[in-house]
């Protein structure tokens, strides 16, 4: 394990003082105002400081075609991603074209089978869906690289009708419209929509040209904010960067889960999660509701997860969240395995581990590559790919990255120079998935290695705990804790971790692989755990931690996170 370097965010006393003015707490002024915040306006997450529709690219165009398709009872068919965000993105739009009068039904591709996004393959199992032949063909969460795909769809008669937040390649899709904000041209002032903020968007641009047309009376129609507990869901499990209109989207949805208005399937993740929707925050959704979601797309089937977010029987929603709860425990097992096959491979091979790490395994599990590159780029800190054999004999490779490094661009400058090895490609600055011929990988692994170093001009990074210094002692309890939760933290708003120096007064091991410790600091003791840290720590330490409430028999205290601790 590479051992991070500890750093103090910078602070920015004028914002912060501006901040506790307009009445903001002083500690989460300090903490807002170090991550780019200048005024209270910025944290007024009300529905009319939404972004308007009119400003993302086509969709105005795409709220006329399913508004046409819709007036002349054309059969529309979602195709969806098989992640959350994608699954999120296919409730929305079924939920809200249903209740708009649409006949409409959804197709997942099967990741083992098909691949990822609108293919020609998936198009020929569009027109032989049990619905019917589909008129229009929607797209959430991929398209954006779905040039034969398309092409296919139209040649069959299929209109098209992309809505993606996936970066574009060189060719864009012939489709009737492409709705996303990543794409040339598009100034739309948030790029970090996921894929469910996408489509939610084109939603609300065809509930409005149906205001227009006389459909719904002027503001009429379904109560779209009904559903932001699934956007919130979505964008926070696909990470991407929480700007300020996210946080919005996000917080909405937080609010909706803790009021106790929220779709049954995601009332029943909460519920064999063993977590209270009164107090829903970011981390239940990133790391309790959406593995769970997930789960299904990585081993069987997304529909499961789909059907799951779209029932409004309770009692069916939890027969299926059980179900993925059971898929999610057996993605654990798997991951667990292939993890430690990877770092025994390379503990044995003793391969040069340069500015990147690759590893592959014949008998591993497509579905769960990602998460075993996730877990080996946090061990060495570096760009990492994990590959498995499909049943086509091509590699499946899925790729975690690091701040310094621009996966997708990595996998571009690879494919420019050494045309024809890697068979396809996609995917974001920190995630990307790949095929490889299986005779390419050695020859791969050298040039990925290569491309990172021309990119980057390093050849190892270091791992950085951004930390936000100090805590002082009286915010050191439960409330202040409970404060910091109830606010929306994620990718580019991190949440707070602060730095200081304790004396280590008791540590013992919790189920042989987490440090249970009390701290002392002053006059004031602390219950603290770290997490997958079996070794035992000096007496005087320097702690990086977050806050946390512990609750036992009622009682409620404060506990320490611990991100890093190392010697005094």
């Amino acid at each position: 394990m590479v051992s991070p370097v500890l750093v103090i965010r910078p602070t920015f006393d004028h914002a912060s003082q501006a901040l506790e003015r307009d009445g903001i707490h002083p500690l989460l002024a300090r903490l807002w105002a170090a991550r780019g915040l200048t005024s209270a306006a910025e944290a007024q997450y009300a529905w009319n400081g939404l972004l308007p529709p009119s400003g993302l690219t086509h969709s105005q165009v795409a709220a006329s075609v399913l508004a046409d398709a819709i007036a002349q009872g054309k059969r529309i068919l979602v195709i969806a991603d098989y992640d959350c965000d994608g699954a999120t993105a296919c409730a929305v739009a079924l939920r809200s074209l249903r209740s708009m009068g649409a006949i409409v039904d959804f197709l997942v591709p099967n990741r083992f089978e098909t691949g990822y996004g609108l293919s020609p393959a998936v198009v020929e199992l569009a027109l032989a869906h049990s619905s019917g032949k589909p008129d229009l063909l929607l797209t959430v969460d991929n398209g954006i690289a779905s040039v034969d795909g398309v092409a296919a769809a139209n040649a069959a008669g299929m209109q098209v009708v992309v809505t993606d937040h996936h970066l574009p390649g060189d060719t864009l899709p012939d489709a009737l419209a492409i709705v996303n904000p990543n794409q040339p041209g598009c100034g739309f002032p948030s790029r970090n929509l996921a894929g469910v903020g996408v489509i939610f968007y084109v939603m609300l641009a065809l509930r409005a040209e149906l205001r227009r047309r006389g459909v719904f009376p002027a503001n009429g129609g379904p109560r779209l904010d009904a559903l932001a507990d699934l956007v919130a869901l979505g964008t926070v499990a696909d990470v991407v960067k929480l700007d300020t209109n996210n946080r919005l989207l996000v917080t909405q949805g937080l609010q909706k889960m803790r009021a106790g208005q929220m779709q049954a399937g995601v009332r029943a993740l909460f519920a064999v999660a063993a977590r209270e929707p009164r107090e829903a925050s970011a981390f239940d959704l990133g790391f309790a509701l959406g593995p769970r979601i997930n789960a299904a797309g990585r081993l069987a089937d997304m529909s499961i997860g789909i059907h799951c977010l779209t029932t409004d029987d309770e009692g069916h929603a939890l027969e299926l969240a059980r179900e993925l709860d059971g898929m999610n425990r057996e993605r654990r097992t798997i991951e667990l395995g292939m993890r430690e096959e990877a770092l025994a491979s390379i503990e044995q091979s003793q391969p040069a581990i340069g500015a990147s790490v690759c590893v592959y395994h014949p008998d591993w599990h497509q579905g769960v590559v990602g998460l075993v590159a996730s877990r080996l780029k946090e061990t060495y800190w570096r760009p990492t790919l994990a590959f498995a054999r499909s049943d086509e004999g091509e590699l499946r490779g899925s790729g975690r990255s690091i701040p310094d490094v621009h996966l997708r661009d990595v996998l571009d400058l690879v494919s420019k120079r050494r045309p024809g090895m890697i068979l396809k490609f996609g995917g974001h600055a920190m995630a990307a998935g790949l095929s490889l011929r299986e005779d390419a990988y050695d020859d791969f692994v050298r040039h990925f290695d290569e491309a990172v170093q021309t990119m980057t001009g390093k050849s190892s990074f270091d791992p950085v705990i951004e930390t936000d210094g100090s805590l002082d002692t009286g915010y050191a309890n439960a409330d202040v804790a409970m404060l910091l939760q109830q606010q929306v933290w994620g990718a580019g708003f991190p949440p707070p971790v602060f730095l200081d120096e304790f004396r280590v007064v008791q540590q013992r091991l919790l189920k042989e692989k987490h440090l249970k410790l009390q701290l002392e600091r002053g006059h004031q003791r602390f219950d603290a755990i770290w997490f997958n840290h079996a070794e035992a720590l000096p007496e005087h330490v320097r702690v990086a931690y977050r806050l946390d409430r512990n609750v036992w028999n009622n009682r409620v205290s404060v506990q320490l996170l611990i991100e890093h601790a190392q010697a005094a």
